[in-house]
């Protein structure tokens, strides 16, 4: 009894197996799959081909290999390491000569300005030492709204 259910099992197979061809063979050239409405598709992937035709029937494109990894960029050279926040890099590790009090620091690119104190002061990339006053008369704004001086 188990012999002749493998048999049947095999036999289905067998034949699912040569329908499948014989459906993809008649399939136009560079047919990747066909769809459920009996449109055929020739996109590199299964993923959205039959969008529109009630999706895919048949698949007969293989498996896309997978990405190759792509490289990981290289790490600054003396970067401080990378901040919690949003991946922002870390600040440098050693302010800026100059500052001191009465003096903020102001990102040159952002147009923020830091107080004595704060873990960016001194240590953006670009920047330069001035009073809060000329940092405002110059259009520049406190880092989420401080003031610095009292």
């Amino acid at each position: 009894m188990k012999s002749s259910g493998l048999i049947a099992v095999a036999a289905f197979c067998l034949f699912a197996g040569f329908s499948a061809h014989a459906q993809q063979s008649a399939a136009p050239a560079g047919s990747t799959g066909q769809c459920k409405d009996g449109s055929y598709t020739s996109t590199a992937t299964k993923r959205g081909a039959c969008k529109g035709h009630k999706g895919v029937q048949e698949w007969y494109a293989a498996a896309a290999p997978a990405p190759a990894a792509k490289a990981a960029p290289a790490a600054p050279v003396a970067a401080a390491g990378t901040s919690s926040k949003k991946g922002m890099p870390a600040p440098a590790a050693n302010p800026a000569p100059g500052g001191g009090p009465g003096m903020v620091w102001v990102n040159s690119s952002s147009k923020v300005y830091h107080c004595p104190g704060d873990k960016w002061y001194g240590k953006t990339k670009q920047g330069e030492y001035m009073t809060e006053a000329d940092a405002k008369a110059k259009g520049n704004h406190a880092e989420h709204g401080k003031i610095c001086t009292p």
